[in-house]
């Protein structure tokens, strides 16, 4: 994924709620943070959010394969509704690993460039164990 991104907000500083979960929280030592990051979109966060804490490779997947699990069910041709969103390759979270703002999948939002606000609450979620 590339959270690496020239500034176009220079200079503006927005500060989050980050929450991680799992094997994140041990890496980062505390479940719950304020983290101050220069711009306001989740892309800007994260770039400066793994430049001061070494997770990226827990939450991001460089390749479909990384951000696939085995074993799901086949996806019918015809979803119903609209809310089936895919970050493109390269932008996804690897399986079972998730980013959420404000409790909202950020697929659902608009991705790496979600805007975040001051206040903002963004998770970073990778469960200590899974199955298969």
């Amino acid at each position: 994924m590339s959270v690496e991104t020239t500034r176009e907000t220079e200079g503006e500083e927005t500060t989050v709620e980050v929450r991680c979960t799992g094997h994140v929280r041990s890496a980062v030592g505390t479940g719950k943070m304020e983290f101050t990051f220069e711009g306001e979109t989740l892309r800007e966060f994260l770039a400066d959010f793994f430049a001061a804490y070494d997770v990226r490779e827990m939450i991001i997947a460089d390749t479909e394969a990384e951000a696939t699990a085995r074993g799901w069910a086949p996806t019918p041709e015809n979803l119903p509704g609209d809310n089936w969103a895919k970050n493109p390759e390269g932008e996804q979270t690897r399986k079972f690993a998730r980013v959420t703002v404000n409790g909202r999948f950020n697929e659902q939002l608009d991705g790496l460039d979600t805007e975040l606000n001051d206040g903002d609450r963004v998770a970073l979620i990778y469960p200590f164990i899974f199955c298969c």
